[in-house]
């Protein structure tokens, strides 16, 4: 595998640019998905907008496991790529397709089995419960096809290729939109499945995508390599993904978690506001979606550079990326100021639901400048490999600091007091993880650093 995209030679801003405005495309079409499907549910009335909210936390969980194992992924090919073992790193992503596929197969199970208990203890009632339970049962099913869809686009962006994985995705939220209205609303010769409808929709997109994203990677690019099966090899690739995978997993579950809770609480002061925090939720994500097209291009470029052993133009990334997303979100704040209460008048009908959701859009992106510092430096950390470190700073972010002050903030002005909470959190995190960027290095290392690959 050679440096056709200039990781290690070109400018970097041009080579960042370049890699993100594809992972800009892809990752929109993803949360086209869940923001089309907050979008269509809607319209069925706050009870289903209120269920299909519920479901958002626990769906994050499997999609935060597939963001942790492509993590380690990305950084592990892409160190391989930058340091000239193709061969080794063809056989690291079979593997770890296959593990993908294995653990999110035992989740589904387990989660399946699960789910009237679980959401009625997140608080979800009994006019909730089966519509909640419709919809999961469906999409659990279809879980393995995104979580290896997801993983193998990983295995892709590592190379430096982020257009295959953004046209792929773009034809399944197509697909999605497409299927949405018809099997949720019952239009033409299709039934009326109402929110299991657009369960089924993402499942059939997903099926699509991931046919054209497994044939690119075995037989098009032949980044994946069968060989002889050998536990020996298996469990050494296992060991070198979990380094990176496991702590990223864990810092991607932190996110759904401190929401599940956020949600349990809400769901105790109005159903309204669990309504209004789900759509919120998912409006945020495409407010944020500059940034996750940028985290996602800076890991390959960081890890490549760090595996060439050019730590300065990787250290220059970061900072580069980070005084970006600065300016960026701050600009992209001052029109929401004055479409608050449009925006969420597309989601809901109800009073309640729309006040909440407009407070939501005018609070909160204040402060997504410096959340988006937050992400960059924590994903840029897995590049660094050092797992541990990102997790760390997640788990201040979500538990030292937001939860408490959101229970301070619903204890002393009810929704918009815990709400008010969140902006004031990423704030605090963002100046911190601003001054960590400018410190930010090559680990040190014992004796001479290591490129070859263990187990392999």
């Amino acid at each position: 595998m050679k440096d056709r995209h200039g990781l290690l030679t070109q400018p970097i801003g041009r080579v960042l640019l370049t890699m993100s405005l594809p992972n800009l495309i892809g990752i929109l079409t993803v949360l086209g998905f869940s923001l089309v499907d907050t979008f269509f549910i809607s319209q069925l009335g706050t009870e289903s907008l209120a269920a299909i909210s519920f479901t958002f936390p626990v769906t994050l969980i499997i999609s935060s496991i597939a963001i942790g194992i492509g993590a380690g992924v990305s950084t592990n090919l892409g160190r391989l790529i930058g340091a000239g073992y193709a061969d080794k790193a063809k056989v690291f992503l079979h593997d770890s397709l296959v593990l993908s596929f294995l653990i999110t197969v035992l989740i589904s199970l387990l989660g399946s089995w699960f789910i009237d208990p679980l959401f009625s203890l997140l608080g979800a009632n009994q006019s909730s419960l089966p519509l909640i339970h419709n919809y999961m049962f469906t999409w659990y099913l279809g879980a393995p096809l995104l979580v290896l869809l997801m993983v193998g686009n990983q295995g892709l962006r590592a190379t430096g290729d982020t257009k295959s994985p953004a046209k792929i995705m773009m034809l399944a939220a197509i697909i999605n939109l497409i299927l949405d209205p018809l099997l949720i609303f019952g239009i033409g010769p299709f039934p009326r499945l109402a929110i299991q409808g657009a369960a089924i929709a993402s499942v059939v997109s997903w099926l699509v995508a991931l046919s054209l994203s497994s044939h690119l990677l075995i037989f098009k690019r032949h980044l994946v390599e069968f060989t002889q099966f050998s536990w020996i090899r298996f469990k050494a690739n296992y060991k070198q993904l979990a380094h990176i995978a496991q702590p990223a997993a864990l810092m991607n579950l932190l996110n759904p978690l401190a929401n599940a809770m956020i949600m349990a609480i809400l769901a105790r002061i109005d159903h309204s506001a669990v309504a209004a925090f789900g759509a919120g939720t998912r409006l945020e994500s495409v407010m944020l979606i500059v940034v996750m097209a940028l985290s996602s291009s800076l890991v390959p470029f960081v890890a490549q550079n760090l595996g060439a052993g050019q730590t300065t133009r990787a250290r220059d990334a970061v900072l580069l990326s980070v005084k970006f997303v600065l300016l960026f979100q701050t600009l992209l704040y001052l029109p929401l100021i004055f479409a608050a209460e449009p925006l969420a008048r597309l989601f809901s009908h109800d009073p309640q639901v729309i006040e909440w959701l407009s407070f939501y859009i005018l609070v909160l992106p204040a402060a997504y400048g410096p959340l988006g510092v937050v992400i960059l430096v924590a994903t840029s950390l897995n590049a660094y490999h050092r797992p541990v470190s990102s997790l760390l700073l997640n788990v201040c972010r979500l538990f030292l600091i937001m939860l408490p002050l959101a229970a301070l903030g619903s204890y002393l002005g009810g929704v918009k007091g815990l709400l008010l909470a969140l902006p004031v959190t990423n704030t605090i995190m963002g100046v911190a993880c601003y001054i960590l960027a400018r410190r930010i290095s090559e680990p040190p290392t014992k004796g001479k650093r290591k490129t070859k690959h263990k187990g392999q």
